[in-house]
Parts: C-alpha cells; structure tokens; sequence
C-alpha cells in the first residue's frame, strides 16, 4: 500500500472517529498491518495519531465543563501504568493480530448499537476498586496493541450508570489521551532499547492526515450532523477492516 493512500484512509479514519469522540486507533493499526508495516513500529504510529485526535476533543470537554475528576481518577490510578507494561511487552505477530481483531470486532459492534439514555435520577457511584480494575485492565490491552481503550471503555460505564452520556464521552476522550501517552512512551522505551527508532520517520505524512481529519471530524460534531449516521459508516469501516484482518490472522494459524 502506498503511503499516500495510508495517509487518505488515516485522514478519512480520523474524521469518523473524531466525530464521535473516539481517536481510531484500532483502525489505524488494522491499516499498518495490513500495508506490511513491521509490527513492532505500528503500536507507536497508531498511538501517535491516537493522541493527535483526541487532544481536541478532550480540551473542548475541559472547557465545557464535563470532566468529574473524583470520578475519573481512579479509572486512570492503574491504566497509566499498566499501558506503558503493556507497550514495554514483546508479543508475536499472529498474538497481537489477534488480539487486534477482536478489538475491532467489539468496537464495531459497539458503534452499531445504539447508546442507552441515562436518566440524572440513574446515575450512580461506581465502587472505587471497580474503577481500578476496571481502568487497569483495559489501559493494559491498549497499550498491548495500540490503542486508546475508550471504545472499551465507553460500554463499560453505560451499564454502571457512571455519568451522563455526555460526561462519559469526555471521560473516554482523556482516558484515551492518557492511556496512549503512556502507551506511547512505552513503545518508544521498546524501539529505544532494539535500536529501530529511526524505522518510524518514513511514516510521518500520516500524523498531519489524522491532525486534520480530528479537526474536520471535531466540526462535524459541532455541526450536529447525524450521529447515528457517522457511527453506522464508521462501524461499517472497521468491520470490513475486521474482517480482512481475520483473514490474515487465520492465514497465520494455518501456515
């Protein structure tokens, strides 16, 4: 795949994830995979954009007011550091497809269904060692692979009732920009050691792509444009991504 057709589907990947407050990481990955990209440069790449789309969402939830502190902390107390273990780990290639896999399946099937309303009067407080495990459970895969966690997350809080769907949006948002900063620097720490860091520069067009494709899925949302709409055709994006990638996987198994 040339790199100027990986930077077109990371910039249209960007836009339909940003603009229903998710980074695309998975994509992003499934993607790399699939143009050969060397498995141990891809978790950085799709961390990189990771971080790069979400920075704005998560600063218009700031401003905005959305952000429960006392309630997000504890997602994050063992997330942080169990996505940097996790982008420290070496795993081979037909494991992390695998585990890739799945993860776009899920977040497919998650996009496709349609969000539960939460009432003010449901809203409750999740135990604190559930918000632990919970976050530290999910940052660890993300690192693991290379992505964000939040469309993990997301689900996750709808059924304890966490918050607001607005404010569990904004949680996903930074939980994402966390988790991939800690991630990220993992992945890095891994490159550093194996002395392949240098093997990243020649993907850089794809970090401007999703930087203006975050912006252009931002002012969707803004827009109001149908939500239901964006999450149908970005689901239908990563299950047919999902599916090649399976292929893939299975080919390994079977070799």
């Amino acid at each position: 795949m040339k790199l100027a057709i990986l930077a077109g589907l990371f910039f249209i990947t960007a836009a339909l994830y940003a603009s229903v407050g998710f980074g695309g990481g998975s994509t992003y990955t499934a993607l790399l995979v699939m143009a050969g990209t060397p498995i141990l440069l891809i978790p950085v790449i799709s961390l990189a954009c990771n971080i790069l789309v979400v920075s704005g969402n998560s600063v218009n939830y700031w401003r905005d007011g959305l952000f429960k502190t006392d309630k997000f902390i504890p997602l994050i107390i063992l997330s942080i550091p169990m996505a940097w273990l996790g982008g420290r780990l070496n795993i081979s290639e037909t494991v992390f497809i695998g585990l890739l896999c799945i993860a776009l399946l899920l977040a497919g099937l998650r996009l496709l269904l349609s969000k539960p309303k939460i009432d003010a009067a449901e809203i409750r407080n999740v135990p604190l060692w559930q918000s632990v495990i919970i976050g530290g459970a999910i940052g660890f895969y993300a690192g693991l692979v290379g992505i964000g966690g939040g469309i993990f997350l997301a689900p996750i809080l709808y059924f304890t009732r966490w918050g607001s769907a607005r404010e569990i949006a904004a949680a996903c948002s930074l939980f994402i920009l966390v988790n991939s900063i800690s991630g990220l620097t993992g992945q890095l720490m891994k490159l550093g050691d194996l002395g392949a860091l240098e093997q990243i520069w020649p993907y850089w067009p794809v970090l401007p792509a999703v930087f203006v494709g975050g912006l252009l899925g931002n002012r969707f949302a803004a827009l109001k444009i149908s939500e239901t709409w964006l999450k149908r055709l970005t689901a239908l994006l990563i299950l047919c991504v999902a599916m090649r990638l399976a292929l893939r996987w299975i080919s390994l198994l079977t070799a």
